[in-house]
């Protein structure tokens, strides 16, 4: 059974961080067997604007790129095509590990000019197979210049996934897992939406 942590809230109101929902939950018979948190693989990358796009002096397909994370500027030597002046997209500084190309980022040179991290495709942060260019966000993403990308994009969700055993049908779905953390006292199980609150426009020919 996986669900997503946000996906629990929408059933169980409570403040107990992921770490006690996590205890919780084998407490109570639900054993956790995996926990998928992309913060940590995505929690570096940040929103950032490129401020200038010049052609690289010794490379035609290479452009020497300015790009500001909001408290610094950095540059950056890109390839993509769709590389430009006043484009928003995803900022990997030095010191990152990019999934998509199994790397850490580090200073280098390229082409004899140095880059200072990457502006990444979709692909490099393996959330498609998209790599013909960098990530374009729109114009509303000027005002998170410089926050993390997965709270814009809304991928910081942890996905939960228990194992369930055959005399557990309750838990099969979220709200059956919700009722049983409330009744362990990790908080406060919601009312189950039934889809109407007034009596019906008809009489019920059941009698």
């Amino acid at each position: 059974m996986k669900f997503t942590l946000s996906w629990l809230k929408d059933h169980l109101e409570t403040e107990a961080p992921l770490e006690d929902i996590l205890a919780k939950l084998t407490l109570i018979g639900l054993e956790v067997e995996e926990v998928s948190d992309p913060a940590d693989t995505l929690g570096n990358f940040i929103i950032a604007k490129i401020i200038s796009a010049e052609k690289h002096p010794d490379a035609d397909k290479l452009q020497l790129c300015k790009v500001d994370t909001g408290s610094e500027t950095f540059q950056v030597v890109c390839g993509a095509p769709n590389a430009k002046k006043d484009l928003l997209g995803v900022f990997a500084p030095v010191g990152t590990y990019v999934p998509g190309l199994d790397f850490t980022l580090t200073k280098a040179k390229i082409r004899g000019v140095e880059s200072m991290g990457m502006m990444c495709s979709e692909s490099e942060l393996q959330l498609s197979d998209e790599h013909d260019g960098i990530i374009e966000l729109g114009a509303n993403a000027e005002a998170d210049i410089g926050n993390r990308y997965i709270d814009y994009a809304k991928l910081n969700d942890p996905v939960i996934e228990i194992a369930i055993t055959p005399n557990r049908p309750d838990c099969l779905g979220v709200h059956g897992i919700a009722r049983d953390l409330a009744a362990a006292g990790l908080g406060t199980l919601k009312e189950e939406d039934r889809g109407f609150k007034d009596k019906g426009e008809f009489k019920s020919p059941v009698a």
